[in-house]
Parts: C-alpha cells; structure tokens; sequence
C-alpha cells in the first residue's frame, strides 16, 4: 500500500470532495482519483459512494477511515521522534490552553525558552471540549486542562494542581447584601456561561437540578471565556463563573465569589495527553516544568 494512497483517501474523506481535496494536498484531481482506485483495488474493496452531494464512504470505508486515521497519527509520531532524535533540544511544542490559564502557561512557556532559545512553540486557546478534540486528531500534542475525564482510556492524565471553580459576581451586587444568602436566590439572577457541553456549565446546572430549581436564566453564551464578557460582569449584575486563579488578575478585580458552598467546585487541573502518544523531549520538559510551578508563583508578575 502506498502512503500517498492513504493521504489521498484520507484527505478525500475528510473533504467529501476531489477536488478540494486536490487543492488542499497540492496534487491534481487525476492523481487522488488513480490513487483512490488503486487502494480500492488493492484492498478489493469499495470505500466511496460517488454521489451528486459529494464523495460519501460506505460502511466499510468509514471502518477503513477511522482505522487509518489512527495510522496516519502513529507515522506522524515516527517522523516527529526521527527528527528529534536528529534535533536533540530544537523542535516545536503543540500546546493547547484554556484561556483561564492562559498567563501561567505564558509564565512557563518563558522558561522553557529561556532554557531551549532554538524551541517553537504553537498554541490553541480554547476550552475543553475544543482541546480535547484537537488532541485527539493530532493537532496538539498536549493540554492544561481540568482533570474530570480522568477514567476515559484515549487521553493520559496528569495532575498538576487544584484550582476552584467559583460564582461570582461585581463588587456590590445586591446578592451579597441579602441577610440570609440561599443557592434559590442565584436563580432569580440572569448569567453569562459557557455553551452546554463544557463541564464547568454542566456543574452550575446540575447544582440547579440539585436544589430543585430550572436552568439557570442564560442571556449570553459563549465558547470562549474572555475579558470582555469579564467586563459585562463588572458593569452589570449578571453571574458567571471563574477560577479561583483568574480573580487574582487586574481584569478580575471587581468581583466576589457568592459566598456559598454550593457555589464553588474544588477541581484538579492537570496536562492532559493522548494515550500512549509519543511526547518529544521539548514536551516532556515542558512538563516537568508545569509540574514544578504552581500559578501563584507567578502572581507578582501577573500584578506587575
């Protein structure tokens, strides 16, 4: 089989189209076409069904996909650890980071280049759900991310600290001034979460559920978190939530924790890898450099 077929058909499946496929691997339509049929041929069977919307896999194509998928991953694995070996310390860390960590991976990411001037370094921010799936794919080698998918088998988990998830509000929201604060008053309250599949909006919800009460009233949704929905939350009384870390930053000055047990979640954060993936030295000493520091080493900075 050759690896060139697989790139076509992968690129091809990915796409649903020749041509675009074509473009994206810089071959002309006539060559992923050959190399289509030749691994059709090879392997006697058919992988697409050409129809007007586009080329679609058969049953046993998308069997054939997600398997090779998997190959493509493990020879991109072989190449990168060739190089390094060639390399010694030069390479590229592949990173991603939830924006709510974004200045300690900034304060570790100096030393690591402090130590290794001739590393680069790629970075994804985003949350979760989003690093999850690049890390899946084999966009990122590793990620900072909350530990709570500790017991499912494709990622390796490592931890690294714990870190409070906590609703909060502006300095002088009138929930702090009830004379007998409950987690029913919150539900009078309109917010600004993350969109339904990430973890930390599943926690606020089901804190709902727990007492008995509906979803919480969400008037902005996001993917992201960010300074400016911070600054919603400064200038208005809607709730969010955030790390305990993040109210440390000038941007988080102006709000409270809701002073409730219900209100904060005691989580481990951690690095996050694909399962039995090849880690190249930069990233392992990126590692060993994440566990040796914590974020308040870096508070002083952060202030300065």
């Amino acid at each position: 089989m050759r690896i060139e077929d697989l790139n076509y058909f992968l690129a091809v499946a990915e796409s649903k189209h020749v041509g675009r496929a074509a473009e994206a691997l810089g071959q002309t339509q006539p060559a992923l076409t050959k190399g289509i049929q030749r691994l059709e041929k090879e392997l006697s069977l058919q992988l697409f069904e050409r129809t007007p919307k586009g080329m679609v896999l058969t049953a046993v194509g998308q069997a054939f996909f997600d398997r090779a998928q998997t190959v493509r991953l493990s020879m991109d694995h072989a190449i990168r650890e060739a190089r390094d070996l060639h390399l010694g310390t030069i390479g590229t860390l592949r990173v991603g980071v939830p924006p709510n960590y974004a200045d300690y991976f900034s304060a570790v990411c100096e030393l690591l280049l402090k130590q290794r001037p001739a590393a680069r370094v790629q970075v994804t921010l985003g949350m979760n759900d989003q690093l999850f799936s690049a890390l899946r794919v084999g966009d990122i080698d590793m990620c900072i991310s909350g530990q709570h998918n500790a017991a499912n088998s494709e990622f390796d988990q490592l931890p690294l600290f714990t870190d409070n998830l906590l609703i909060v509000a502006r300095e002088g929201h009138p929930l702090f001034y009830r004379n007998r604060l409950t987690f029913p008053d919150l539900a009078q309250a309109s917010w600004i979460l993350p969109r339904e599949r990430i973890v930390a909006r599943q926690w606020v919800q089901a804190r709902f559920a727990e007492h008995g009460l509906p979803a919480p009233n969400v008037v902005v949704e996001s993917n992201s978190s960010s300074i400016a929905l911070i600054r919603m939350v400064r200038n208005s009384d809607l709730l969010t939530i955030a790390t305990e870390s993040a109210l440390i930053h000038p941007e988080h000055c102006n709000l409270r924790p809701i002073p409730l047990k219900e209100a904060r979640w005691s989580r481990v954060v951690g690095v996050t890898t694909r399962h039995d993936a090849y880690l190249s030295p930069l990233v392992k000493r990126f590692i060993e450099l994440l566990q040796s520091h914590k974020p308040e080493d870096f508070r002083a900075d952060i202030h300065a």
